[in-house]
């Protein structure tokens, strides 16, 4: 079945689109699935041909980049992605037991949704939290150190309609919510970032830093975020700084050596004896011409995009967007 995205959405990807330069919209797409799973719930074959549409791209390039991240999911998923951490840390600390008491009592496996729709649970090669170990995300916010009885509290509370404050980090979301923010828009719930806060192992560095006086040195936070263009006039502008020092060096350099001592002249050949000559032998006529046939039958690669963009169909998502401003 074919789905009809929303107008939201729709104004939505061509505001992403409008994010950036016209001649790489393609880097657009990374938000745009993120955009179609906030309404789907996953990246559904139409989320796939949704983007390929906008983008002017064809749906293999689409498909190829959402089957490589696991924050796409490519089936119907629930509102709570339920991970638990499997890794070396977490499982030596327990979080084997921790997964195995959630698939028994949810009677689901790994990367399966129970019958309500309201949880799919996962086990995660690693959640990057191994100081808060064992540690399992709900939509990838934080709860650490849980055990077995603690997990199968978060679920329940889950699935009887509330939502647990995690660890660190602020409310719980749906993952469409999730989906939403990760395409680039804020969270506009009452208090969506009221809460949280960072855990004390998080905190151990900054507080030692404080406490030996370690700052970053000539760090001013708040330094404006340089536009591409100043990046690249500056870059630019360093560039030709660096060659035009080098060059100067160079002839200095040359400058200063002395002038080479005359070499005597070679004396005459013995007659009958072949006098070596430096460099590669000269190339027969024939094996000349195969090279300039060769050549001129390979032009040098271009720098073009990929087969299956579609400039017409980007030209015509920026134009909208312009026209939404």
């Amino acid at each position: 079945m074919t789905t009809t995205f929303t107008d939201e959405t729709r104004e939505r990807a061509r505001e992403i689109i409008a994010r950036y330069p016209a001649d790489r919209s393609r880097s657009a797409l990374l938000p745009l699935l993120h955009l179609v799973q906030s309404e789907e719930g996953y990246v559904s074959p139409a989320g796939v041909e949704f983007c390929a549409e906008v983008l002017g791209l064809n749906k293999a390039q689409v498909g190829a980049v959402a089957t490589f991240y696991t924050m796409y999911k490519r089936r119907p998923t629930g509102d709570y992605l339920v991970s638990v951490c499997t890794n070396t840390m977490c499982n030596v600390l327990g979080g084997q037991e921790v997964y195995d008491t959630l698939a028994e009592h949810l009677g689901v496996g790994h990367d399966e949704t129970t019958a309500d729709g309201k949880v799919t649970l996962e086990h995660a090669e690693c959640l990057a939290a191994c100081d808060y170990g064992p540690v399992m995300t709900v939509n990838y916010d934080f709860f650490d150190g849980v055990d077995p009885q603690t997990a199968v509290g978060v679920v329940e509370e889950l699935r009887a309609g509330g939502r647990p404050m995690p660890t660190r980090g602020a409310r719980l979301c749906t993952l469409k919510e999730m989906s939403v923010q990760l395409a680039g828009f804020a969270d506009e719930r009452e208090g969506a970032v009221a809460d949280g806060g960072p855990g004390e192992p998080t905190l151990r560095g900054l507080r030692l830093a404080e406490q030996h006086g370690i700052s970053v040195p000539g760090y001013d936070p708040n330094t404006p975020i340089r536009s591409k263009a100043e990046a690249d006039r500056a870059a630019a502008e360093a560039k030709a700084k660096a060659e035009a020092e080098k060059a100067a060096a160079e002839a200095k350099a040359q400058a200063a050596k002395p002038a080479p001592a005359a070499e005597p002249e070679p004396a005459p050949a013995a007659p009958g004896v072949a006098v070596p000559v430096d460099g590669a032998p000269p190339v027969p006529r024939d094996a000349q011409q195969a090279q300039a046939a060769g050549a001129a039958a390979n032009p040098p690669a271009g720098d073009r995009k990929p087969a299956g963009d579609d400039a017409e169909a980007q030209e015509r998502s920026l134009k909208e967007a312009e026209a939404q401003q």
